[in-house]
């Protein structure tokens, strides 16, 4: 058996090594290396590293629906091709390359949460469960026939950074399993059910400012779902120099269903800033509060509340996420 591996972000990277170890990997498509950092220095992507060092030979092209890309990967002769967060849209011709079959590993339980932010969109709508699904790759997005799945419990705590890591290292046995069926043609691939899906796409930092209208159970799962990427935040107004002044807010938060108010109180009110946390009212239909226990404030290090309102004024009945005429 004769596998090439298309794929680019870390979360590859145990299936990659798992493949490599049975010897029946024959190379590598990933994305070219890109300027990373404050000085823009030319950087592979770690599995490209994995992939040398395995002695392994790998292809980098900018657009893989190109003639040339696509004789390359056909020359390798691959059985199967095996695309895990890849990051390009494969055409008919490059999904008609390996002899047995094109397949995916996507970290949802799909048909729910196809797409990009799919990590993420599993803890922001407070799922029970979510997983890695085998499908096999068709032009409509993630929306091929499932061969193979394996499900990871949710317990409320998991941030999407946690979360990744999780589903990285469950990757390899469900792909080992779909590997093994269509080896022995024994594969009985399930059509999804279209009237499950739901569609999570690719998420910008700009998404990631938090409404307060929203109730305090969901500004604490998206505190959660957010990080580390496009990460969370909020703005306050500026004592000294007026304006505003963007807030990072990171996990652990608590929230509250219910928490004594003022008669005033609205939504993104501080309701207490000490040592033991900011508390920010919320809204919805039973209202509640969150508290946030680390931050970072602009052109500073992420800090603890001690921390934190040791040098920054944001005191209770100061209203956040509002521009500051308001």
């Amino acid at each position: 058996m004769r596998i090439v591996m298309m794929a680019t972000g870390d979360i590859a990277i145990p299936s990659f090594r798992a493949l490599a170890a049975t010897g029946e990997l024959v190379g590598l498509v990933t994305q070219p290396d890109r300027p990373v950092g404050r000085h823009q220095t030319l950087t592979p992507p770690r599995i490209k590293v994995c992939a040398e060092e395995a002695g392994l030979p790998v292809l980098q092209p900018e657009r893989m629906r190109d003639a040339d890309a696509v004789a390359a990967l056909r020359a390798l002769e691959p059985d199967i091709v095996v695309v895990m967060a890849y990051g390009q849209i494969l055409s008919q011709e490059v999904i008609d390359v390996p002899r047995i079959a094109c397949i995916n590993a996507h970290a949802s339980l799909l048909p729910r949460h196809r797409g990009a932010a799919c990590i993420q969109a599993a803890i922001d709508a407070g799922d029970d469960e979510t997983g890695i699904t085998i499908m096999h790759v068709v032009k409509k997005l993630d929306a091929g026939d499932i061969i193979c799945s394996r499900t990871i419990e949710l317990n409320g705590t998991e941030t999407a950074e946690s979360l990744h890591d999780d589903l990285a290292e469950l990757a390899p046995e469900a792909l080992a399993d779909a590997i093994y069926q269509l080896r022995n043609g024994t594969s009985a691939p399930i059509e999804q059910d279209e009237n499950l899906m739901t569609y999570a796409p690719k998420l910008l930092r700009a998404h990631g400012q938090i409404d307060w209208h929203v109730p305090a159970l969901q500004v604490a799962r998206r505190i959660r779902a957010y990080h580390s990427w496009p990460g969370t935040f909020t703005t306050y107004p500026s004592v000294k120099s007026g304006g505003d002044k963007q807030l990072k807010l990171f996990p652990p938060v608590d929230y509250y269903s219910h928490y004594k108010k003022p008669v005033d109180a609205v939504p993104g009110m501080v309701l207490e800033a000490s040592s033991d946390g900011m508390v920010v009212s919320c809204g919805g239909p039973r209202g509640g509060a969150v508290r946030i226990m680390t931050m970072q404030p602009p052109g500073a290090r992420k800090m603890n509340a001690e921390s934190f309102f040791a040098g920054h004024k944001i005191m209770p009945g100061m209203i956040l996420g509002l521009p500051s005429e308001q």
